[in-house]
C-alpha cells in the first residue's frame, strides 16, 4: 500500500497543476499590460495569486510532497499519528500567500504616492530591467545557495525537521515554503517585472523553478542563470520593443473591465452621480 499511495498522489499532484493552471488561463487571459500590470482589488488578487502559486509552484514541490506522504504513510504503519498531505501543502502555499501580499502592497504604496515606477513610459523600462537585473545577481547570493540547497534536500529536511500532528505539518509546509521564497523570490520579482498576468512568463519561470530546484543539474546552473538575467535586464532596459513575449504598458485590455467587483463599483459610482445631477438640491441639502 505504501507503494501505491505516492503513484496515486502524484497523479492527484499532476491533476491539481493541470487543474489550476486552466483555471490560470481562463482567469488571466487578456489582461497581460506588460509591466506594471494592475493588480487589482486584493480579494481577486488573492484567488488569483493563490491559484497561480499552485500551478507553477506544485510540480517543483512535488517531490517534498511525495517524500512527506511516505513518511507519514510509514509512521501511521507502527501506530503513530497520520497527517494528511494537503496539510503540509496548505503551508507551504501560506508562504507564497506572504509574499503575494507583500508584493500587492508594494504595488499600492507606489500607486498612492503617485509614482508611477510601475508604469511603461518615460524611463520605466529601466526599472523592468533593473529588477530583472536584481534578481540575477540574487542569483549568486549564499542566501539563495542556502535556499536551493534545502529545497533539493528533501530527505534531510523530513528527516531532519519532522513534527508531530497537524499543527507540526502545517508549521514544516510553512517552513519549507519560507525556504522557498527564498529561493525564488528573484525569479518571481522577474514575473513581476515582465508582466505578473502573462501566460507566457509564467511559464517560463515556472519552468526555471522546476529546473533548478528538481532536476540533477539545477544547481550547477544558478551561475549561468545569473548572468542571463543580468543581459536580459540591459536587454529590456536598453530596447524594450525587441523583447518577445512582452507587452507595452497599456497594450492590452483593462484589467478592471474583467473583474465584476470593479465593475460593479463603478456601476454604483455613476447611478450615484446620475442621481447627483438628476436631483442636485436633494444631495446639497443632504
Amino acid at each position: 500500500m505504501l507503494r501505491r499511495r505516492p503513484v496515486g498522489l502524484a497523479a492527484l499532484l499532476g491533476g491539481a497543476t493541470l487543474a489550476t493552471w486552466a483555471v490560470t488561463v481562463a482567469r488571466m487571459r487578456g489582461m497581460d499590460a506588460g509591466p506594471g500590470t494592475d493588480l487589482g482589488a486584493l480579494g481577486w488578487f488573492l484567488g488569483a495569486w493563490v491559484t497561480m502559486m499552485a500551478a507553477m509552484m506544485l510540480p517543483s514541490v512535488a517531490p517534498m510532497a511525495l517524500l512527506f506522504a511516505r513518511v507519514s504513510g510509514e509512521r501511521r504503519r507502527h501506530g503513530r499519528s497520520f497527517v494528511p498531505t494537503w496539510v503540509f501543502l496548505c503551508g507551504y502555499l501560506t508562504a507564497w500567500t506572504g509574499y503575494g501580499l507583500v508584493a500587492y502592497g508594494l504595488f499600492r504604496l507606489i500607486s498612492a504616492a503617485d509614482i508611477h515606477a510601475l508604469g511603461w513610459h518615460a524611463q520605466r523600462p529601466l526599472i523592468a530591467g533593473g529588477a530583472i537585473g536584481a534578481a540575477g545577481i540574487y542569483q549568486l547570493t549564499p542566501l539563495k545557495r542556502v535556499c536551493l540547497r534545502h529545497c533539493r534536500s528533501p530527505l534531510r529536511f523530513i528527516l531532519g525537521g519532522w513534527r508531530e500532528g497537524h499543527r507540526g505539518a502545517l508549521l514544516m509546509g510553512l517552513e519549507h515554503g519560507a525556504y522557498c521564497v527564498g529561493c525564488c523570490w528573484g525569479l518571481m520579482l522577474i514575473l513581476f517585472a515582465l508582466g505578473v498576468m502573462s501566460i507566457t512568463w509564467m511559464l517560463v519561470v515556472a519552468g526555471l523553478i522546476f529546473v533548478e530546484k528538481v532536476l540533477p543539474f539545477g544547481e550547477r546552473l544558478t551561475p549561468y542563470l545569473a548572468i542571463t538575467f543580468v543581459a536580459a535586464g540591459i536587454w529590456v532596459a536598453v530596447a524594450p520593443g525587441s523583447v518577445p513575449g512582452l507587452k507595452q504598458h497599456n497594450s492590452g485590455p483593462r484589467m478592471e473591465m474583467a473583474r465584476a467587483g470593479v465593475s460593479e463599483h463603478r456601476r454604483v459610482i455613476s447611478a450615484l452621480r446620475s442621481d447627483r445631477r438628476r436631483f442636485p438640491t436633494d444631495f446639497r441639502q443632504a
